[in-house]
């Protein structure tokens, strides 16, 4: 009983392979001849490979065995039931073939190359007994092996079933082994060189639409994190110095008016960098970076101390670490409660390292959401310069995916001191110079704006 199921059940998997195969296939060609639709309606060349080559491709081919069934027919063949069992195993073998070698997984099965073996033993057979008509099962013989062998080994193949045709077609036929071995010898080379062609421009096609899509969705998920650490920033400025004004505004109306002097000036400088970043040619300034989060946290009450130490970096770390100042502050601001924040940058050796630290206690912690692989050690809790660090793409997940991407990494935590630490470190570029380090009597240049 279990031998009988285990058979039923493989049979049912058969026939539902089968049945998905011929799906696609019907799918394949309508979308085909939809896209030829409209592309005669619009005037636009046809884009699409069409739908793949099938085993019915091959089976026209099956008539170069009339000959032999004319013969066998009107009875001009002794032992016509040899001849008759040789025909009928010789059609089926090569249907089956046909039919395996449009699959990959089934045509590099060892039953398809037994199935090959034992078609070659039934064509040299019926040649050797009957010749004449029988000799054209060697092309046909060819063309079924050039179906399924694309590999490096067919050239040795078919040299050696064109020898074999030629051979028995010189026993039977004399000189006309020639045609024999060059239909052999064409039909071999040309049926893999035919297929093996298709199957590349479809693959090719395949890997360029799929080219096409990561590339649409690299610049949607660049587009979503500019988008995000900008508004982020702009609308967090924006919202603080608004609210100086608003206190200002009954006991210092020049103060209010310069606040609100510098909420224009962020909002006109927020359409620019959204410009910019909607057309990928967004360049952040370090320096900008460090003077907009001074006045961000001065608006917001909190004392910013900036420490800098090394020469000036490369546009590209730059823009990186100014993407971490814009997060970092920006949490601050939101979030922290704090009343000091530290800047510090420093060179050593061959990395950079950038570090924001507030005194602030931050809300009350959140369960820890599972964080990406490639981000180390992000936390998720909400915290003073933190908030929540995974936001699928966006805040410090997002920067760093960034980081990683240029070798560096991004740490975020609370700080042994109290309060919370945001540590990004970069890699040194040719254009980087490191500094002293900052430290007890090293150069450095704080500056609390």
């Amino acid at each position: 009983m279990s031998r009988m199921r285990g058979l039923t059940d493989r049979l049912a998997r058969g026939r539902a392979e089968r049945t998905a195969r011929r799906a696609a296939m019907r799918a394949d060609l309508r979308a085909f001849r939809t896209a030829r639709k409209r592309a005669r309606a619009t005037g636009e060349p046809v884009q699409d490979p069409g739908p793949p080559p099938t085993a019915f491709s091959l089976l026209p081919w099956l008539l170069m065995g009339m000959g032999a069934f004319s013969n066998l027919f009107q009875g001009q063949t002794p032992n016509p039931w040899i001849g008759g069992i040789g025909l009928l195993v010789f059609n089926s073998l090569y249907v089956s073939v046909a039919f395996r070698a449009f699959d990959r997984e089934r045509r590099e099965k060892l039953s398809t190359r037994l199935c090959l073996v034992v078609m070659g033993l039934v064509t040299c057979g019926l040649a050797i007994g009957y010749g004449g008509s029988w000799l054209y099962f060697f092309p046909l013989l060819g063309l079924a092996t050039g179906a399924v062998l694309r590999g490096p080994h067919l050239g040795r193949v078919g040299l050696a079933l064109t020898a074999l045709a030629a051979a028995v077609s010189a026993y039977r036929a004399g000189w006309d082994a020639v045609n024999i071995a060059y239909g052999t010898f064409l039909s071999t080379m040309v049926t893999a060189a035919i297929l093996s062609l298709s199957e590349a421009v479809r693959e090719l096609h395949a890997a360029r639409e799929k080219l096409a899509r990561q590339a649409v969705e690299r610049e949607r998920l660049r587009f979503s994190r500019d988008l995000h650490d900008l508004l982020g920033h702009t609308m967090s400025v924006i919202v603080v110095k608004s609210e100086a004004a608003r206190r200002l505004a009954p006991r210092d109306l020049d103060a209010a008016l310069a606040q609100i002097t510098d909420i224009e000036s962020v909002g006109r400088q927020a359409l620019t960098e959204i410009r910019e970043a909607v057309t990928g040619y967004r360049e952040g300034s370090l320096a900008t970076e460090l003077e907009s989060a001074c006045s961000a946290l001065r608006a917001a009450g909190v004392a910013p101390v900036v420490t800098h130490s090394g020469e000036p970096l490369s546009s590209q770390s730059e823009a990186l670490l100014g993407w971490v100042v814009r997060e970092a502050v920006t949490n601050v601001v939101r979030h922290s409660g704090a009343s000091l924040c530290e800047i510090t940058l420093t060179g050593r050796a061959e990395r950079v390292r950038l570090t924001v630290t507030d005194n602030g206690s931050g809300p009350a912690p959140e369960p820890a959401a599972p964080s990406a692989p490639s981000a180390p050690s992000a936390p998720s809790a909400p915290s003073a310069a933190g908030g929540p660090a995974a936001h699928g793409g966006t805040g410090l997940k997002g920067l760093t995916e960034r980081l990683a991407a240029a070798g560096g990494s991004l740490t975020a935590g609370p700080s042994p001191r109290g309060g919370f630490t945001v540590t990004a470190e970069l890699p040194l570029e040719s254009g980087d110079t490191p500094g002293p380090a900052a430290g007890p009597g090293a150069a450095t240049a704080p500056r609390a704006r």
